[in-house]
């Protein structure tokens, strides 16, 4: 009899083990962070490409392939920001799920500009322009309002299939900036957004933990609100100061928080300016009277050096990925806090 009863009790243990196994993986730390946020107390989410590692062009590692091929449920931003992912995300299984965050009802989304040559934001294709907001967080509106960017946030991109095959072509190198800029997760509404789309799904996947998922998803939703408020006031003061930027990665940031950037040395991570470009933001920063020049911990410095050689700008650094801060559920708030200490030393002088 007793053995019986402790046969029964491992059973129905190791029973309870199998339904919490719903493997998940995500492809970049910022939406590795808001899953495991909406996952903590059931499980963690697998992160395929470390901090460190530029998106655009990554060699998974044997232990991240196989994190990858055996999960039961992905997240990633999309092609337009890892299109190397493309050939092993279709290798993975019939019943696995599959969740593109920029293709996502309510995930605002904006072209790749370029401000350096025009002195104006210039997107590069007009058919994008037409964006709304996402109709189930009206809830929002209040926090949309505080802001002031109701022109922005009551934008969805649609037509997006329109230009995805022409994504087909990239290499292992980036993309070509043309397009949607992938840079979404820096605008804390759509995380928000996001935080409830991975609610739903891992409640689909896993029904045992789905009011879990909810409850944590909604404290997540509180805890971004609080942070665009806390955002807002870290802030003041900066949007009297022009400034570049080593690569036009922010604009989801600046357009939410009310930033206008003067320039980029770089239209992105995965391309180097030329010559005739480092010319035109010279001029720029000599006419703009920039005083603040923003480089990135990964990339040398020695570019944004060259654009304000000769002026009075001072260099700060932003990371629009969080390279020196632990993954983990803190992570993408850490990283937001992080864009505003960033900010603030520009604003401050310091």
């Amino acid at each position: 009899m007793i053995r019986f009863s402790l046969f029964v009790i491992g059973a129905g243990l190791a029973g309870q083990a199998a339904a919490e196994a719903t493997k998940v993986a995500t492809d970049i730390a910022p939406v590795h962070s808001l899953v495991a946020r909406v996952m903590d107390g059931v499980g963690s989410p697998d992160l395929i490409i470390p901090p460190g590692a530029s998106p655009h062009s990554n060699a998974m590692r044997p232990s991240q392939a196989r994190a990858l091929q055996s999960a039961d449920v992905v997240f990633w931003v999309g092609e337009e920001l890892t299109p190397w992912m493309v050939k092993p995300l279709s290798a993975l299984s019939g019943d696995a799920q599959l969740v593109t965050l920029l293709d996502t009802d309510g995930t605002v989304l904006y072209d790749f500009r370029d401000v350096t040559e025009e002195g104006h934001e210039e997107d590069h294709h007009d058919d994008h322009d037409d964006h709304a907001k996402h109709d189930d967080h009206s809830d929002h509106d209040d926090h949309d309002d505080h802001y002031g960017h109701d022109d922005h946030a009551e934008d969805k991109h649609e037509g997006h299939d329109d230009h995805e095959e022409g994504h087909a072509g990239h290499d292992d190198h980036g993309h070509d900036h043309d397009g949607i800029d992938p840079h979404a997760w820096l605008d804390p509404e759509n995380a928000r957004v996001w935080v409830q789309v991975i609610a739903e799904t891992l409640a689909t996947a896993d029904p045992e933990n789905a009011q879990q998922y909810r409850d944590n998803a909604q404290a997540a939703d509180a805890e971004l609100a609080d942070l665009q408020d806390e955002i807002v006031a870290g802030l003041s003061g900066m949007q009297a100061r022009s400034f570049i930027t080593f690569h036009d990665a922010y604009q989801y940031f600046e357009k939410r928080f009310g930033l206008e950037t003067s320039g980029s040395v770089s239209l992105g991570d995965a391309s180097a300016p030329g010559p005739a470009r480092l010319a035109a933001l010279q001029e720029k920063v000599a006419e703009d009277q920039i005083v603040c020049a923003f480089a990135e911990p990964q990339y040398d410095t020695r570019l944004v050096k060259t654009a304000i050689e000769g002026t009075g700008a001072a260099i700060y650094q932003l990371d629009p990925i969080g390279v020196a801060i632990n993954p983990g559920a803190g992570q993408y708030t850490d990283l937001l806090r992080a864009l505003v200490d960033g900010y603030q030393a520009c604003a401050n002088g310091s």
